[in-house]
């Protein structure tokens, strides 16, 4: 029984670092917009 006690204590901790990490890159960066260029070749056009 401990041993069970234990892996899902360390599962509930694991799993509470990684929505705290979410929540910090969601909340305290932000991103950086940038322009995005792709050219089309011209034969899409002419039919």
């Amino acid at each position: 029984m401990p041993a069970t006690i234990r892996l899902v204590l360390t599962l509930i901790v694991l799993g509470a670092l990684g929505y705290g990490g979410m929540y910090v890159l969601g909340t305290f960066l932000e991103p950086e917009p940038r322009e995005i260029v792709k050219p089309i070749p011209r034969s899409r056009f002419v039919k």
